[in-house]
């Protein structure tokens, strides 16, 4: 077998491992499939006939891809600027399947993903790789452009910053969740009944002048549950972004298409419904708000300390 069949075949054997790294690293499905294929033509170019281990070489590939793509888009900084472009990926998705990034978001969970977003390049790259896919950091200081030593430490920081986010999850998590995942899969049906079961009669809506970009004539504050819940009801668009998320060590939502953090729904919960909904779109609000890595599914804490296992060990 020659160099470039050799090349082929471990590529279709490292697709899907070198997808699970890009994805994690950039945080979207299609930036991931960009990256897989500019990883294939800059292995096309070089010379693999001296590589013994093909894997861990094109995963090193990856990661330089990758970190390219963060740092492009740190300088061209891509953030919404009003609720209309959401509305304009609501759309964009209607007319394709969302299911793909779905799963991948599931796979590693999207708070992770929202915190992994507030990282620098180097500093996520080093995460991801090392505690994610066991890449040692002599591999990684290569990607990285520093010494081993400084991406260790790259990578430490970055898990301070990640782990340092989770809350304590109460001891009624499960119950929270309940009653979050109900009004969440209301909005997002336009189940007007749905949500007048799960909202408190004098439930309140407040939300901040930044998650009311694009609604002029939106108040700050909304009261009762007809009238939260119509309201609801009309972002129904809106509400197919919102996900499950440990916000300030209880169970809320958060909005972020693509991995990228716009809003933090803070619910509170008293018995079975929602009596608060405070929307938190302010990037200085944001920054001080906790989102947790535990799963909302289970209302045990984690009690793992120190770095995390590598989830995605390489092929």
């Amino acid at each position: 077998m020659n160099d470039q069949a050799r090349l082929a075949e471990q590529f279709a054997r490292s697709r899907g491992h070198l997808r699970g790294v890009a994805f994690r690293m950039l945080g979207s499905a299609d930036e991931a499939d960009d990256a897989v294929q500019e990883t294939w033509l800059r292995a096309c170019r070089a010379d693999s006939g001296s590589v013994q281990n093909l894997t861990a070489w094109l995963t090193t590939i990856t990661g330089r891809v990758c970190l390219d793509m963060l740092r492009s888009r740190n300088r061209r900084r891509e953030d919404f600027t009003d609720l209309t472009e959401l509305d304009m990926l609501a759309q964009h998705e209607e007319t394709s399947d969302p299911a793909d990034e779905a799963v991948l978001a599931d796979s590693v969970g999207l708070a992770l993903l929202v915190l992994l977003d507030t990282l620098g390049p180097a500093e996520r790259a080093a995460f991801v790789l090392h505690d994610l896919f066991a890449v040692p950091f002599d591999e990684i200081a290569v990607i990285v452009e520093r010494s081993p030593a400084a991406a260790k430490k790259l990578a430490s920081r970055a898990r301070r910053r990640v782990h340092g986010a989770a809350g304590v999850p109460s001891p009624d998590l499960a119950r929270q969740r309940a009653v979050v995942a109900a009004f969440l899969a209301a909005s997002r049906a336009g189940d007007l009944g749905g949500l007048l079961a799960v909202l408190a009669p004098d439930v309140v809506r407040r939300a901040d002048p930044f998650a009311l970009r694009g609604q002029a004539m939106a108040p700050a504050q909304v009261r009762g549950a007809r009238a939260v819940a119509e309201e609801t009801r009309a972002n129904i668009r809106r509400a197919r972004f919102a996900r499950l998320a440990l916000v300030n060590g209880a169970v809320g939502a958060v909005v972020a298409p693509r991995g990228r953090l716009l809003f933090v729904l803070e619910l509170a919960v008293t018995g079975d419904r929602v009596t608060s909904i405070d929307v938190i779109g302010d990037p200085a609000r944001l920054a001080g708000v906790r989102l947790g890595l535990a799963d909302v599914t289970s209302a045990r804490p984690s009690t793992t300390s120190g770095p995390p296992r590598p989830l995605f060990p390489r092929a």
